[in-house]
């Protein structure tokens, strides 16, 4: 039997105080989603001011992110480019970008989802709090 990491709490944590810090520092009223490799939801934080459609569509992009192994943003470009029977995709609901997935030596470990600014910018605060997973 093979072992593989997951995340812990304390990760989660990490993740998300990272993420916060990056979106409370530029202002940014945005939901903050962590799950696990099953796209199943960790953590939910709707900062102040954040509509109340992104408590729906943070979850949905992160979870997109992770049982794809990919950030939700492929998903999205797939669509634009044209391929627009994917929208048909089972279990995939949140294909716009800002979806990240979280990987470790190739293994999935869940990914972040945030949602209320632009998709570029949802993108970088999930990246900022991957990221701190590395310090």
């Amino acid at each position: 039997m093979q072992n593989k990491p997951f995340l812990e709490l304390s990760d989660v944590k990490t993740i998300a105080l990272a993420a916060e810090a990056l979106a409370i520092q530029n202002q940014w009223a945005v939901t903050i989603a962590v799950v696990d490799d099953g796209g199943h939801l960790l953590w939910l934080q709707r900062l102040d001011g954040a509509a109340a459609i992104t408590a729906h569509i943070a979850p949905a992009k992160a979870h997109t992110a992770a049982l794809g192994r990919r950030e939700s943003k492929v998903y999205e470009e797939i669509i634009n480019g044209g391929r627009v029977s994917f929208l048909s995709a089972p279990l995939l609901q949140g294909m716009l970008e800002g979806g990240v997935p979280i990987m470790k030596d190739g293994i999935c470990l869940g990914a972040v989802g945030v949602s209320g600014v632009k998709s570029t910018e949802d993108a970088e605060i999930a990246r900022a709090g991957i990221a701190a997973l590395a310090q």
